[in-house]
């Protein structure tokens, strides 16, 4: 088991969001997340990466009490987890290996040649191996997201966080992100993923959480 809660209560500025939240995550799993803008769907990723800290129940995220991380804790946690935001969030003034590359050096890869041969796995696992040189600006948002996919991927995670991945892309294109993020599940990492489109979920099978006056139904 990758992730428990039990009895979770999530929070914001004193505000309960969700409530009595129980709920696991295994290996190989596509969660879907949806609901209503504000019903607490990103409330709830952030919690499983310590972005938002637990109110009360018990939680416990690849291995670790989300009750009791300490913030000095919380990069070693984020190295074991992939996590996929919906902005992309890549370095604009870098190329697309200078991006992996320097997610590599902050976790701890110290060889260049380890380096190279990691980033060339993770895009050729994308299909984008052609693409090392190009700048951020020089893709489609696509490749963009696929690029951030493929940051994710770098320390083989067995959990994958995706928020929105496919919100600001058109049809095509989320289609594309979609597939590789369920054969990304069919080798063995749990994928839970955010999302307004559930035209996925008939599309791309999964469990769903449904977020819903402050509750969370499991379907």
């Amino acid at each position: 088991m990758l992730a428990k809660y039990d009895q979770v209560q999530i929070c914001q500025d004193e505000r309960i969001i969700l409530a009595d939240i129980t709920l696991e995550i295994n290996e190989g799993q596509f969660i879907y997340i949806l609901g209503e803008v504000g019903c607490g769907k990103t409330s709830l990723m952030k919690t499983l990466y310590g972005e938002l800290p637990i109110a009360s129940g018990e939680a416990t995220v690849l291995g670790n009490d989300m009750n009791n991380m300490r913030p000095r804790k919380l990069p070693k946690l984020r190295r074991q987890l992939g996590i996929v935001f919906q902005d992309f969030q890549l370095l604009r003034d870098r190329t697309v290996d200078e991006n992996l590359d320097f997610v590599l050096r902050a976790t701890g890869w110290k060889k260049k040649i380890d380096r190279e041969r990691r980033i060339i796995e993770v895009l050729e696992q994308v299909g984008l191996p052609d693409k090392t040189r190009h700048m951020p600006y020089e893709l489609s948002g696509g490749e963009q997201q696929r690029v951030c996919i493929a940051r994710a991927l770098l320390n083989s995670p067995k959990l994958l966080l995706a928020d929105e991945p496919t919100a600001n892309l058109d049809v095509e294109n989320g289609r594309r992100v979609m597939e590789l993020l369920n054969e990304i599940r069919k080798q063995g990492t749990a994928v839970v993923m955010t999302t307004h489109n559930e035209q996925w979920t008939h599309e791309f099978p999964g469990i769903i959480w449904r977020c819903k006056e402050g509750k969370i139904n499991i379907e």
